[in-house]
């Protein structure tokens, strides 16, 4: 076929691939996240890795389906998935903290009402300890009184008036009366001192208890108050969060809206190009299963064979294909027909995009190598978007043509035309062109069409 259309232009990274925008003023799906954040256990710490990797992998293929058009903007269009999809979480993480505040706020409320009550018995209590030990006073006072006069008159008290406000002036009788009144006053008087006793005995006791339970009640409140104050600052941090999401979400998307006629210049470039790269490919790999179809019937009729006819291809494992990594790179992006995520603006009318190649997850600066014998057909800068790129063509192997593409290295390390063998170094991963990181980019083309490469390695 020759040089490609453009000595600038990469390889195809997909075949007639159907680029899908972004919604710049509705939101990206959030389901992937909408399970609240707070959970218990392995179990739930798997289930919020599945969904965190599962948005991530979402903001990835956004990113892919821009990567080629501009890096930044790919990378912005990920980040807004990014967040308008961790922000249904962060808001249950909010809610569940507000929830936990109200709880705390509760808590504290009910002990202090406990307090106050508990105060309030107390100073009951207190109360009634002091009019018992007033009254108590009192007995002591009068029974120390009918001693007194008991001992001053030998036994019997002389003027009972003291204790009865009568005259005592009568016969032996009423004398011998009123003593006896005055000594079951006085036993009246002991035992009401002994009950009195007994009752601030007990309300001591209960003083105690009283004072032992505020003391306690106030130590959960401080507790509470405590639990309270984590509470309201882990809602502080959540409202934060959710106020950062929304915020960086609303930048990003007055960004991509303010660059919607560039995206689509540039998405409708990339697709014009890319399918006249395709067309290359397609038109080179039909001459070269020509030219091998031709050779082979020469050959026949050389031999003898006029009526020769050309067998069916055969199967594409006959190339025998290397991984073209030394190490096993695991694979970032996969390769297949991709929907973008729901809710968005297609900008071309498409709705979804081939991902013609696998992505694999590759340190800059990792060796790549040749998969199989072949001839460098596009080696060097390009400007696409692959950045530094490099197709090798393995020519055509039971009426099978196959070309393996390599797209953002850091350095090719061969040249246009030469031939390289299974094995050989070719270049070094990196992150050139329309790259948001390092990793390789790695497609296979068979018979003119993009194929999976985990079928033919």
């Amino acid at each position: 076929m020759g040089e490609p259309a453009s000595a600038g232009r990469p390889g195809p990274r997909r075949r007639r691939p159907r680029f899908v925008g972004f919604s710049l003023t509705a939101a990206f799906s959030a389901a992937l996240l909408a399970a609240a954040l707070v959970g218990s256990g392995p179990a739930a710490a798997d289930e919020l890795d599945d969904q965190a990797q599962a948005l991530q992998q979402q903001a990835d293929q956004v990113a892919d389906s821009l990567e080629f058009v501009d890096a930044g903007i790919a990378k912005a269009a990920a980040d807004l998935t990014l967040f308008q999809g961790q922000l249904p979480a962060a808001q249950q993480a909010l809610s569940d903290a507000q929830a936990r505040v109200a709880s705390a706020a509760g808590e504290v409320d009910a002990l202090a009402a406990r307090v106050n009550l508990a105060q309030q018995n107390k100073d009951k209590i207190s109360a009634q300890i002091a009019e018992d030990q007033q009254k108590l006073d009192e007995t002591k006072k009068l029974i120390g009184q009918i001693a007194a006069q008991s001992y001053k008159s030998g036994g019997v008290p002389s003027n009972l008036s003291l204790f009865f406000g009568s005259n005592p002036n009568g016969d032996l009788a009423d004398t011998m009366d009123m003593a006896d009144q005055a000594m079951r006053s006085q036993n009246a008087a002991l035992t009401k001192m002994s009950q009195q006793n007994a009752t601030d005995v007990n309300a001591q006791a209960r003083l105690q208890a009283v004072e032992a339970e505020i003391q306690d009640l106030k130590g959960k409140a401080d507790a509470a108050l405590a639990v309270e104050q984590a509470a309201r600052d882990e809602a502080q941090a959540k409202k934060a969060a959710v106020d950062t999401l929304i915020a960086n979400a609303a930048a990003l998307t007055s960004q991509l809206e303010a660059q919607r006629p560039q995206i689509e210049a540039q998405l409708a470039k990339v697709r014009s190009d890319q399918d006249s790269i395709a067309a290359q490919i397609a038109e080179k790999q039909r001459k070269e299963r020509e030219a091998a179809a031709e050779a082979a019937r020469a050959a026949a009729a050389a031999a003898g064979n006029a009526s020769y006819v050309a067998p069916p291809a055969g199967n594409p494992s006959a190339f025998g294909l290397r991984h073209p990594f030394a190490a096993d790179i695991p694979i970032t992006s996969g390769f297949g027909w991709r929907q973008t995520p729901p809710g968005t603006i297609d900008f071309n009318g498409t709705g979804s995009y081939l991902h013609s190649g696998i992505d694999f997850g590759a340190t800059c600066g990792t060796p790549v190598y040749a998969p199989a014998a072949g001839t460098v057909d596009v080696a060097g800068w390009t400007n696409l978007g692959g950045g530094n790129t490099v197709w090798l063509s393995h020519g055509v192997v039971q009426g099978n043509a196959l070309m393996t593409v390599y797209y953002h290295n850091s350095s090719v390390v061969v040249s246009k035309g030469q031939h390289v063998e299974q094995g050989q170094l070719i270049a070094y991963t990196g992150s050139t062109g329309n790259s948001t990181g390092c990793h390789a980019h790695f497609e296979t083309w068979l018979n003119g069409t993009p194929v999976d490469p985990m079928t033919l390695l």
